[in-house]
């Protein structure tokens, strides 16, 4: 077994063999004094909402001893509360690995809590990668490789930002650029489309039995570099704490937007991801935004039959958008197809409009949906917690450019999080090798 929290039901003989067991039946225990006089024991279950008449009596008839009563009827209750209390179970078993059947080298000691939850101690990993995403996964496969024991931990699923790409999202480039590992990205067309990719990345970490905990947030790490703590939370309450000697933070930024902070940001109907058309078809629609996403999105939306409303708050499109999508996107604006307000600002959202502040002064715009595709950034706060100084310009965190150590000893940074503000600078395509050069600089290669 690897880390995990232990039932509350215990691994080991039922009641009634362990009562045959103290009477003598089995040969490999010595027998114990019977109790001489008659004990009853009684649980009433009135206050988990069972009849108060059902009771669970346990006698020295049966076998049992005063001990082996209390301890089965402990048990018993145990079993009771967990299959009937609001929060299903006083401790839960958690997956060690990806793989099934996977055995890890460690093991620990699960501690059930008063509130329900399991505190899990662990034996010390060699490196720890706060992110699996494709960096998060290039760099625990690089430790693995130098023989060192690395565990990969993430608050959601695997590779959670490719995830929360468009559904039909196609690749800007080539499939040779996304590979991690020395194994091959394979795919239909010229350009991987998000499913192959994300389908790459599952059986990459299966093909290195990467030791994975998902769905599981790093809330904070604690003590120095070789003696490092890092304390999570999974999203079922569960607390667990994992020794590392390194960490590697390679958090990305996708799960953070960059906010309009208007209001009416938070109704329903306003999103920041974009994920694909078809629901919106013969709706009022408003994308936010004049980038890449914003100009996909704004196409992809216009072909569903929707109607589009585009706002960018500059005088033109990025000039980040793919080549083959600014003709596109230029061609449907000036054909009055997409309406394009630039040079203006959302001032507030409402249930069924968007007002916006243009040269014209202040309009509304019908709305049934709402895409501000107005980017995203990394975790900062996250970061200086950890201790990391960010530039107060820039927010690039201090770190030396050859190990990718941060000026925190033993906390090292890669991927995008080390571009501060510029996520622009770098991709799956650069980030991927950082894991290699920090392993190379701890001696594991």
């Amino acid at each position: 077994m690897g880390l995990a929290g232990s039932s509350c039901t215990p691994q080991g003989p039922s009641c009634s063999s362990r009562s045959r067991t103290v009477q003598g039946e089995s040969t490999n225990s010595r027998p114990r004094r019977r109790v001489s006089h008659d004990i009853t024991y009684k649980i009433t279950y009135k206050i988990i909402g069972l009849k108060p008449s059902w009771n669970h009596t346990l006698t020295k008839n049966q076998g049992g001893t005063p001990a082996s009563c209390i301890f089965a009827s402990a048990i018993f209750l145990c079993r009771i509360l967990t299959a009937t209390t609001s929060t299903g179970k006083c401790a839960e078993r958690r997956a060690t690995s990806a793989l099934p059947g996977h055995r890890g080298p460690e093991r620990a000691v699960a501690i059930p809590s008063c509130a329900g939850q399991t505190k899990t101690v662990s034996e010390t990993y060699d490196l720890i990668c706060i992110g699996a995403g494709p960096t998060g996964l290039a760099s625990a496969i690089e430790a693995k490789r130098a023989g060192m024991h690395p565990l990969v931990i993430d608050k959601a699923c695997l590779c959670n930002s490719l995830y929360r790409y468009p559904t039909n999202m196609v690749f800007f480039t080539t499939p040779e650029l996304l590979e991690i590992g020395d194994l091959p990205l394979t795919c239909a067309a010229e350009k991987p489309t998000r499913v192959e990719a994300l389908k790459y990345y599952r059986k990459t970490a299966e093909h290195y039995q990467l030791d994975l905990r998902l769905y599981e947030g790093v809330e904070r790490v604690e003590g120095s570099d070789c003696r490092f703590v890092v304390h999570t939370r999974t999203t079922r309450g569960i607390v667990n704490h994992y020794a590392a000697k390194k960490i590697v933070v390679a958090t990305g930024y996708y799960d953070l937007p960059n906010r309009l902070d208007v209001p009416g940001e938070d109704l329903p109907h306003v999103s920041h991801y974009y994920t694909e058309a078809h629901p919106f078809w013969h709706q009022d629609v408003v994308v936010i935004g004049g980038k890449n996403s914003a100009a996909e999105a704004a196409l992809d939306l216009f072909r569903a039959g929707a109607r589009v409303t585009l706002v960018h708050r500059r005088a033109q499109l990025g000039a980040t958008i793919k080549y083959w999508v600014r003709p596109d996107i230029e061609n449907r604006i000036k054909a009055g197809q997409i309406r394009a307000l630039f040079e203006t600002r959302v001032t507030r959202i409402e249930p069924a409009q968007v007002w916006v502040q243009g040269a014209n002064g202040e309009r509304a715009l019908p709305a049934a949906q709402v895409f501000a595709l107005t980017g995203y950034h990394p975790d900062f706060d996250f970061l200086r917690r950890l201790g990391i100084t960010l530039d107060p310009q820039t927010n690039k965190p201090a770190m030396n450019p050859q190990t990718f150590e941060s000026n925190v000893p033993g906390i090292h940074l890669a991927g995008v999080v080390i571009g501060g503000n510029n996520v622009g600078e770098i991709f799956i395509e650069n980030g991927r090798f950082h894991g290699k050069q920090i392993v190379a600089a701890l001696g594991g290669k």
